[in-house]
């Protein structure tokens, strides 16, 4: 008798356990607009808004049609709409971008987004894309490349190396969606010789097979471009 008390209760946990984590997996709110104040609600990292003071400008952010300016040192200009642009999108875990590329080689050059993966579409002009995978089973690291034109849709997994190179005659222009509310970016060459203070260069000397010199005209450079 003792035994099939023991049985029957571990049945009724096992399925109470089995409900709980079955339920109620998303949040429990319409929305958390975030807000700077510390006072209220903490949620994903932000506090939230009042939700009787939420109003439609929490969720809204303008003019993503407009040209962006593409006369920086890589040719391109990324115009982010994540949770800092728009506070209705706190716990949501999507976000938003447009990239501008210049004729004739504009770059966004090899980054990753630590916290997401991202789905671009060419909207205007010819696009040079590709990613970097981890080490395969040999040690290796495999490029995946692709050339798309207007209405193709290609995809970078999240926390891979990835970059687009504008191939064509005129401008270009691609919508990107993230799959998180802050998805975060890490610009390879920034952060590895732009980095705040600088890498050591011995570090970087070894790390890259380079001459010292090198490794301090990238270093000036791109740290001088980090901190105007």
């Amino acid at each position: 008798m003792e035994g099939l008390k023991f049985v029957l209760v571990f049945v009724v946990l096992a399925l109470a356990s089995s409900f709980a984590s079955a339920s109620d997996p998303g949040p429990l709110q319409d929305f958390c607009v975030a807000i700077k104040e510390t006072d209220g609600v903490f949620v994903n990292g932000k506090f939230c808004k009042d939700p009787e003071q939420v109003a439609a400008n929490d969720f809204f952010f303008p003019g993503l049609n407009v040209p962006r300016d593409t006369s920086s040192p890589v040719g391109s200009n990324v115009t982010a709409v994540n949770v800092a642009q728009i506070p209705g999108l706190n716990t949501l875990g999507i976000s938003f971008a447009r990239i501008d590329f210049a004729p004739h080689g504009g770059l966004n050059p090899p980054h990753t987004h630590p916290r997401a993966t991202e789905i671009l579409v060419v909207v205007e002009g010819t696009l040079y894309v590709g990613f970097v995978t981890s080490n395969l089973a040999n040690g290796d690291n495999r490029l995946i490349t692709k050339v798309l034109n207007p209405g193709d849709v290609f995809v970078f997994l999240v926390g891979l190396i990835h970059f687009q190179l504008n191939v064509g005659k005129t401008n270009a222009v691609a919508f990107a969606s993230l799959s998180s509310q802050n998805p975060g970016v890490i610009t390879i060459a920034k952060a590895v010789f732009g980095a705040d203070p600088p890498i050591n260069p011995n570090v970087l000397t070894k790390a890259f097979q380079v001459d010292k010199k090198v490794v301090d005209y990238l270093q000036k450079q791109l740290w001088t471009d980090n901190n105007n």
